[in-house]
């Protein structure tokens, strides 16, 4: 008797790409520890691949080089997590968009950067101390940079269409002030060195855009 044909195993893809991302999930949370606590040039893939409980070819097949997981940290660390969708598109930046008061978009926006510079500043950090000995982390650096003048650059748009912005400063003057307010430089000296909270530091850079840009007889 000949023995019964076993049915090929079905290739279950779901459950790979779960895989998947629980261990981009590991590599991304070692990741953060280590740039935090050792910065970037003393951070090692070998070290974050152990840390991580996977291969170095592992870490590489998902990040191809130390700068761009440095990028994918700060990128989930914006987002508060790995989903594809984009951070202008996540409710938070729905709500301030749908916000007919100009000064209230301002604080909306402004009480969201406070919640998440915590984690985000942090890492603008590492990567801003890194950036002047290599080169891959000075890319990752501006590329932050270039990332928060376009945010603001819309920003600015979003509220130009409230008809409520000084009259005497230009576009491009409106996002530079706010790029600049935005900058984790003021998060630095206010929250890192001078130990304000992160509700003050939310409330003063608010009024303090709002005094900048916005027309006083709005």
């Amino acid at each position: 008797m000949s023995d019964a044909v076993k049915p090929p195993r079905r290739y279950d893809a779901s459950r790979r790409r779960e895989q998947a991302g629980e261990t981009r999930s590991r590599i991304l949370a070692c990741a953060l520890r280590l740039f935090l606590a050792n910065g970037y040039a003393d951070t090692a893939i070998p070290e974050i691949a152990r840390g991580a409980g996977v291969s170095v070819p592992t870490v590489y097949k998902a990040f191809p080089n130390k700068a761009t997981l440095l990028k994918s940290v700060f990128d989930v660390s914006v987002a508060g997590d790995d989903d594809a969708t984009p951070v202008a598109e996540r409710a938070v930046i729905d709500a301030v968009r749908a916000e007919p008061d100009a000064a209230r978009k301002i604080r909306m926006y402004t009480a969201h950067l406070a919640d998440i510079a915590s984690r985000t500043v942090p890492l603008q950090l590492v990567a801003r101390a890194a950036a002047g000995a290599d080169s891959a982390a000075a890319a990752v650096w501006a590329q932050m940079r270039a990332e928060m003048l376009t945010a603001m650059t819309f920003f600015t748009a979003d509220l130009q269409a409230t008809g409520q912005l000084r009259t005497d400063a230009s576009t491009d003057e409106v996002r530079d002030v706010l790029w600049t307010y935005h900058s984790p430089e003021i998060y630095e000296l206010l929250v890192v060195e001078r130990g304000w909270s992160a509700g003050q530091y939310g409330t003063f850079i608010g009024q303090a855009m709002i005094d900048a840009v916005l027309a006083q007889d709005r």
